[in-house]
């Protein structure tokens, strides 16, 4: 009788555990409240490189070189101070006049 009583509360136990994971599963249709899926994010586009031609002229580029910074002028300044023997009061007004000018 014992044995039996144990064997029935474990089946009923184990059965009220099952249904609670049951009730956690989603259907496949899903629920009216979930947000739709977004669209798939379009193909990359492939692009074949352009070939050279062996004929075609050569395309240069005229763009102006890039300015010297402010911090790469008074750095040159600087050196050119002390490579002519300035001290460091006179080093900091002559890269002021050099940089700025």
């Amino acid at each position: 009788m014992k044995r039996s009583s144990i064997f029935l509360c474990t089946m009923i136990a184990a059965l009220v555990a099952a249904n609670a994971a049951f009730a956690q599963i989603i259907p496949s249709g899903g629920s009216e409240f979930n947000p739709p899926l977004p669209p798939p994010p379009p193909p990359p586009k492939i692009e074949a490189p352009v070939i050279p031609q062996m004929d075609a002229p050569m395309t240069q580029n005229y763009a102006p070189a890039p300015q010297e910074s402010f911090s790469d002028r008074i750095t040159t300044c600087l050196d050119e101070a002390a490579a002519n023997g300035l001290g460091p009061s006179a080093r900091a007004a002559y890269s002021r006049a050099c940089a700025n000018q």
